[in-house]
């Protein structure tokens, strides 16, 4: 049977949240037609694998994927988007802060049929991050429109819906995550955002700082608008 909605998640050290949020995922993908959901382990070194394997036995769909050592959170997603058998990819962190209830408000536009649409991106309506963190993001992306100007106002939510095959024909780089929605753009696909929850961390600590996050994020930054500016413009292609 042929797979509709692939959720991937990719996680590190995560054990205490794995198996609420994966029970969470099933509930709210149940309605949505054939899924699969896949956890990309990302190098842990606690009890998360042994935890989603644990799982496989009980939750129906439920695949894992692991890496030998950590490769970030950009190469996990891609892990399992390459896996994936759907035709559309939802993602989220694997915290337990993205909310799996809002999965089908993002899967909802694609069944209009508007091949046009690349990617559903959540905005998070009430962060429940300290105020430092949503200082720092609010700056990050009041720069990031300065140069970039895509209409992304929360580029670091997680929760987002997309085509696989529009994901897959992205140039890679590390810290894709952060830039899909510019570079669905330049490929010449409409974004939509959405308003979604956002969930306090209840278990494990976050693997970002806010002075981690500047310094890559300076150097992403003009990395992704050197690569808009090498882009022409897209046209409709016809086989005679």
């Amino acid at each position: 049977m042929a797979v509709k909605l692939s959720v991937v998640v990719p996680v590190k050290d995560e054990a205490e949240n794995v198996g609420p949020l994966a029970r969470e995922i099933a509930a709210a993908t149940g309605g949505l037609g054939t899924y699969e959901i896949i956890f990309v382990n990302d190098g842990s070194s606690d009890g998360t694998a042994a935890a989603l394997l644990k799982l496989k036995a009980e939750i129906d769909g439920l695949r894992v994927i692991s890496h030998a050592t950590n490769l970030g959170q950009s190469r996990g997603i891609r892990t399992g988007v390459r896996a994936a058998k759907g035709e559309i990819i939802v993602t989220l962190d694997g915290d337990g802060q993205n909310d799996p209830a809002d999965i089908p408000k993002l899967v909802a536009p694609f069944d209009r049929g508007d091949a046009s649409l690349g990617l559903v991106s959540g905005v998070r309506a009430k962060r429940k991050d300290t105020f430092s963190r949503r200082l720092a993001s609010k700056l990050a992306n009041s720069i990031r429109q300065g140069l970039l100007h895509d209409g992304a106002v929360d580029s670091g939510c997680g929760l987002k819906a997309f085509r696989r095959e529009a994901f897959l024909a992205l140039p890679y780089f590390d810290h894709l995550h952060r830039f899909t929605i510019t570079m669905m753009i330049r490929e010449g696909y409409r974004v939509e955002f959405v308003e979604v929850n956002h969930r306090p961390r209840l278990h494990g600590q976050s693997k970002y700082t806010n002075f981690h996050r500047m310094l890559v994020g300076i150097d992403d930054l003009f990395g992704v608008r050197w690569l808009q500016r090498r882009m022409k413009k897209t046209t409709e292609a016809k086989e005679l």
